[in-house]
Order: C-alpha cells, then sequence, then structure tokens
C-alpha cells in the first residue's frame, strides 16, 4: 500500500479520480444496488450498505438517487438491467499484479474492455486464482494526519483490532481485518476523525517497486482501467516511490 494515500490524495487534488461527476454517481449507485441485493435494505443490519451509503453521501449523491439504488438492490424497482459482480485477475505493464472489482449488466463487454487496455499497454488478463493468492481483504481507512497525531492514532486502532498504522505522505492509514471495519470505523467518529478513505480493500502481501517512468506508466493504466464505465476499483501490489509522487504533483 506504500504511496496509496497520497497518490490518492494527489488525484483529488486535480479532479483525475471519477472527473465525471455522472460516473462517480453511476459507481456509488451500483455499489449500493450490490449491497442491498445482497443483505437487504435496512442500514441498521446491512454493514455493507451503510457503508454504501456513507461514501454516496459524502460524494454528494442525492437522497433520491441514494433511494432508488436500494430499492432497485432490493427489488422493489425494477428499473435497469440485471447487474453482477465479478472480480478479474491481471498484470499490469512490468507485471504489476492487478484486481480488477466490477459491477456490470453485461460481463462479455467488460472483460473484453479491459482486456483491451491491459493489452494496449503491455498488460495481460489472468486465470482465477493466479494473481488472487498475492492479496488479502482487509479493512482501510486513511485521513490527514492533521485530523489525528500518529501516537493518538496508533492508539485508537490497535485498541479497536487493527493490525497495522501507517504515515504516508501527510495521511495516516489504518489496516486490519475485515472484521474490525465497525470498530475502528466507529472508533474514528468517536475521535472527531472524518476518513477520506473507509472501506473493504484487497491488499498486496508484498509490494514490487519500478523505476519512476515504469511506475508512472503503470498508474497511467490503472487510471485508464478505473475510468471505465463497468470497473468498481482496481488494487495493485506497486509500491509508489516518492520520486514517483513528485513527478505527478508536478504534471
Amino acid at each position: 500500500m506504500s504511496g496509496h494515500s497520497h497518490w490518492a490524495t494527489i488525484r483529488r487534488k486535480k479532479g483525475a479520480a471519477d472527473a465525471k461527476r455522472g460516473q462517480a454517481f453511476t459507481r456509488l449507485a451500483r455499489e449500493i444496488v450490490m449491497a442491498a441485493r445482497e443483505g437487504g435494505g435496512d442500514p441498521e443490519s446491512n454493514f455493507r450498505l451503510a457503508l454504501a451509503i456513507d461514501k454516496a453521501r459524502a460524494g454528494n449523491m442525492p437522497k433520491d438517487n441514494i433511494e432508488r439504488a436500494i430499492h432497485r438492490g432490493t427489488g422493489e424497482d425494477k428499473e435497469g438491467g440485471t447487474l453482477d459482480e465479478v472480480t478479474y485477475e491481471g498484470y499490469g505493464p512490468h507485471g504489476v499484479a492487478l484486481m480488477i472489482e466490477c459491477v456490470t449488466d453485461n460481463r462479455n463487454r467488460a472483460v473484453a474492455e479491459i482486456r483491451h487496455l491491459l493489452s494496449r499497454s503491455g498488460g495481460t488478463m489472468a486465470e482465477a486464482g493466479a494473481v488472487s493468492w498475492q492479496f488479502k481483504r482487509a479493512s482501510y481507512f486513511s485521513f490527514p494526519s492533521s485530523a489525528l497525531n500518529y501516537d493518538k492514532a496508533f492508539e485508537l486502532a490497535v485498541d479497536a483490532g487493527a493490525e497495522d498504522v501507517n504515515e504516508d505522505g501527510g495521511n495516516i492509514e489504518i489496516i486490519g481485518p475485515v472484521e474490525a471495519f465497525k470498530k475502528v470505523s466507529d472508533a474514528l467518529k468517536a475521535a472527531g476523525v472524518a476518513a477520506d478513505e473507509a472501506g473493504l480493500r484487497m491488499i498486496a502481501k508484498q509490494d514490487v517497486e519500478l523505476e519512476k517512468d515504469a511506475t508512472l506508466s503503470v498508474l497511467r493504466s490503472i487510471e485508464s482501467l478505473e475510468e471505465l464505465d463497468d470497473v468498481q476499483n482496481v488494487f495493485h501490489n506497486l509500491k509508489i516511490s516518492e520520486e514517483a509522487l513528485a513527478a505527478l504533483e508536478a504534471g
């Protein structure tokens, strides 16, 4: 995860991530739909839905859009085609491992677009299981160091069951087991900390480090994948060096 939160901060400042508001709302709505389909429409008893709604609100998604997405997930609203969740595995440029999470109404289109982008950038699709063993699913939080200093964040996180706390580029990252997510989230809220990122992520067990130009090439490829309508998240095992981050910030 090294460099991830700093990269995310740079992208937020430049408006590169989810630059199109409509695309951002579509992605948020699809997460709500899948959460409601899986666990029902009550966020009090459906933790995934509560998290998806929080993210949607943080993204300024209108209340009506949120409610429509919930109703679509529970089957009360039949509008739109059937959505499926699917995760594709692959390698980006320079052999960087990728886990690509999609929510799509057309699997053939999704895989064709992903395959095309990977091939164009020098990457390739992989068979199921070929890449996933390099990752683990975990709780992830990131927030500015100014919101809570490292020592207090470390104490709070460990008490809540987290496994790792890092300070990175003016941000603090907390990583822990999936089952610790709610406890860490509640502890941060009690401390008055609003996380810039909070969710369940695929965390690489071991990062790979490349030279600056190669790193930038991989990040461009990841950003192209994230711009696809069907793609929800792209996780990778690339360590983003300070040199690469400086080049991104200056570019």
